[in-house]
């Protein structure tokens, strides 16, 4: 299919993608293929004021009934599925399996809250005073805002308006301006669902496209007690602060610098294929990329000679077409920054395979990823490069080489193949990793939504989509009862008038 094609049948009309101030382009060749209108930044209080109306209206509605909501929305997520895979294809350049993968994500993250709809739960806690009864509740809380980055450009937006939602929270979204043709895309996916649903309150859920000063509203605003933003640390830097400044709430998912340990055991069969996808995959542009293998010393070279011949021989270019497993980087300038940071790894000793620019494809930002073997963790290997980067590091005793894991600003995901019972548990111990996901004898990326995902330390301490997230978009009541006809107190205490 066309660019154009595609975007028709997403049901993007001609309106929506021309006579804006924000161009569009796609990685696949570069190509722009929209100009669309932006937010202006003084619209934005009254968008602010009918989120708060929504809240008003929205806390009123029993739980479950907000989950039909939801329910609705996996339904129309389904009917569209590959129409929104494919935009996101386009967008952002992940081949086609991935585009699926992250619409199938939102899907499931819709079944997910739909049952935890009916499953708000709090405590009933025991008194120490006769005659009384202490009870946990939750409450809605208020509007939240949602800052989302490009690499995953609809499936984290769900992660947040699913839970937000079923909680009585209505949500502000505002997409990367680097993809906001998904955004636009699954906003009518949801108005479809909102029409189905027939009584949802005016500003439920609502979509602003736009730069920094769209941003800088929500973040600013005391109506918008909740703030979800993923991104770059730097970023996180700068949000969680101000957010906090008013008393907000931040949710915050940042920067990563995941590794894998490869112990003796390891079956390196399924070691090789768990650092390809985790390395390569959507082009090193995740947030739990593999960036760091650390490998013991025993089988560093055979590791290191499986993937340098697997590395030799992955297909790089347009990820529509079929067998192809990388696409390109978002853009020239992330391309220009793999390969200065490939030439810093270099000059700290490192020996590189691969970390080319692909040349004779055009227009798109297309690179082979970087296997690159250090000499230690320098100040290089600890920054985090949003690109397809592996450093290769060495380890003799497992207590080195979590430390090596762990001596690193982000936390977010690790892992560690090992088919030694001790050295797993130890890996998944206190003493262990010291990130928000840990994993054994699987790799760094592709977390179900059955779980928290997010992680410590620089990355920020957000956490989303399943477990008990959900706690996040609410605010906990402790109430007591007093059903007796005395009115003891508690510790002990007499105060007799």
């Amino acid at each position: 299919m066309t660019h154009a094609e595609i975007l028709a049948a997403a049901g993007l009309s001609t309106a929506e993608l021309t006579g804006g101030t924000l161009p569009v382009r796609s990685p696949i060749d570069g190509a722009e293929v929209a100009r669309v209108h932006e937010t202006r930044g003084p619209e934005m209080p009254a968008i602010i004021a009918r989120s708060q109306a929504a809240f008003r209206a929205w806390r009123e509605v029993p739980a479950p009934r907000r989950g039909e909501l939801v329910r609705l929305l996996g339904e129309e997520l389904r009917a569209a599925k590959a129409e929104l895979g494919a935009l996101v294809t386009l967008e952002v350049g992940k081949i086609t399996s991935e585009g699926l993968g992250e619409v199938q994500e939102m899907i499931d993250i819709c079944d997910f809250a739909v049952g935890l709809s009916r499953q708000l739960y709090g405590l009933t806690i025991a008194s120490e005073r006769p005659g009384h009864r202490m009870a946990e509740t939750w409450h809605p809380m208020g509007p939240v805002g949602i800052i989302t980055a490009f690499n995953f450009p609809v499936a984290v937006w769900s992660w947040n308006a699913a839970l937000a939602l079923v909680c009585g929270d209505p949500v502000i979204w505002k997409p990367s301006e680097k993809t906001p043709l998904t955004a636009i895309a699954t906003q009518k996916i949801m108005d479809r669902a909102l029409a189905r649903f027939g009584d949802a309150p005016e500003g439920l859920c609502q979509l602003v496209i736009g730069g920094p000063a769209v941003g800088e509203a929500l973040v600013a605003s005391k109506d918008v007690p909740i703030l979800s933003a993923t991104g770059s640390t730097r970023m996180g830097g700068i949000v969680g602060p101000k957010v906090a400044a008013r008393w907000g709430r931040p949710i915050l998912e940042l920067g990563g610098n995941n590794a894998m340990i490869v112990a003796p055991s390891a079956d390196l069969d399924m070691a090789v294929r768990a650092i390809t996808f985790g390395a390569v995959g959507t082009a090193g542009q995740r947030c739990t990329s593999l960036r760091r293998l650390i490998v013991h010393r025993s089988i560093r070279d055979d590791l290191v000679a499986r993937l340098a011949k697997v590395y030799g021989k992955l297909p790089v270019g347009d990820p529509r077409k079929a067998g192809t497993l990388i696409g390109p980087l978002i853009d020239m300038g992330a391309r220009d920054r793999m390969l200065a940071q490939i030439e810093k790894a270099k000059a700290e000793g490192g020996k590189v395979h691969g970390g080319q620019a692909v040349e004779g494809v055009k227009g798109g930002a297309y690179v082979t990823p970087a296997l690159i073997e250090m000499p230690g963790q320098t100040a290089t290997v600890c920054e985090e490069c949003f690109a397809p980067i592996l450093y290769v590091l060495t380890y003799d005793s497992l207590d080195e080489a979590i430390a090596i894991q762990n001596e690193v600003p982000q936390g977010l995901s690790s892992c560690i193949f090992t088919l030694n019972l001790r050295e797993a548990e130890t890996f998944l111990s206190a003493a262990g990793s010291d990130c928000g996901i840990a994993n054994v004898n699987i790799g760094p990326s592709g977390a179900e939504i059955g779980g928290a995902f997010g992680g410590e330390k620089e990355t920020g301490g957000g956490r989303e989509s399943g477990s008990d997230a959900w706690k996040g978009y609410m605010r906990r009541q402790t109430s007591t009862v007093n059903f007796s006809a005395k009115l003891p107190l508690a510790q002990g205490v007499q105060f007799e008038v």
